[in-house]
């Protein structure tokens, strides 16, 4: 490993700590912004049952962020090619909520919020804000510990993703391979600010109408739409578009779509990317969509 390599993992690690003295659960992550450690489940059937932890082993994304030094400091001697740390959000005892002001995608997301928070009628306190290598901005928050924001990728607005339950931030001072992450001045030493409710009212999806997995599908059926509710962000598509080539392959295609949408909603993908996703899988294996 390169020196600079080091220097960056060195780095990352005593970002990391510091943020775990905030209260803050973390894990390392490559230059890629992907969790560092690969799954011990990679080679497992992808229609099993995920694990989240449970096997005591290092790999599992998210669910292996923690406050606790001595763990964070084996998570990064497991990945010493990390050189920056995610930060995971919906946890105590800041119930963290990342808002992801893109600038890469054409439009102008600071004023989609300025809009949003106009017309909803609330204002953002000030807070942590990180500003990402493209210019972009991550808006921390905190949010109620009975409430759970699930993440999401421009549902509020054009250019403006969520990281909620299960999601998680690239942590100022991490170094990927378009740049190190910063907090802005004047926000580090702040704490994540109350979400404004009205604001929180819009980041909770409507109640959507459950569409359960017909008992013609089998354990298998269940097994697919599982498998696409364990992805992580950057697994979306791929996981959705493998289960529903299986799904076809094995005549239950049709009887999955809704079931596969309402998993792939839930991990944050929109509805027409999943619909889409699906579609390109039915065509892949010969049928129609």
């Amino acid at each position: 490993m390169a020196t600079t390599d080091r220097q960056a993992t060195t780095l990352a690690l005593a970002h990391a700590l510091s943020a775990a003295e905030r209260g803050l659960a973390v894990i390392p992550l490559s230059r890629s912004k992907l969790p560092a450690l690969r799954s011990p489940h990679r080679d497992d059937d992808p229609a099993s049952s995920p694990c989240h932890g449970g096997c005591g082993r290092p790999g599992h994304g998210v669910y292996d962020a923690s406050s606790d030094p001595d763990r964070i400091r084996e998570l990064f001697t497991a990945a010493p090619w990390a050189t920056g740390y995610g930060i995971a959000c919906g946890l105590p005892p800041h119930h963290l909520i990342g808002l992801d002001l893109d600038v890469k995608t054409g439009t102008d997301s600071t004023a989609a919020l300025r809009e949003l928070a106009l017309r909803h009628l609330f204002t953002i306190p000030p807070t942590v804000v990180v500003v990402t290598p493209s210019g972009g901005r991550h808006l921390w928050l905190s949010g109620p510990p009975e409430v759970v924001v699930p993440n999401s990728a421009g549902r509020l607005a054009p250019g403006i993703d969520i990281r909620g339950a299960g999601g998680y931030l690239v942590g100022p001072g991490s170094r990927t391979g378009q740049g190190v992450y910063a907090a802005a001045p004047g926000t580090a030493h702040l704490a994540p600010a109350p979400c404004p409710r009205s604001l929180l009212r819009l980041l909770i999806p409507p109640p959507r109408s459950h569409h359960t997995v017909p008992a013609a599908t089998g354990g298998h059926g269940q097994g697919l739409v599982q498998f696409v509710l364990a992805a992580h962000e950057g697994q979306r598509n791929t996981r959705l578009f493998w289960a529903a080539c299986r799904a076809y392959e094995d005549g239950i295609g049709p009887a999955l779509v809704d079931p596969l949408v309402d998993a792939a909603l839930n991990t944050g993908l929109s509805e027409r990317e999943a619909r889409a996703t699906i579609a390109s899988a039915a065509r892949m294996t010969g049928h129609r969509p």
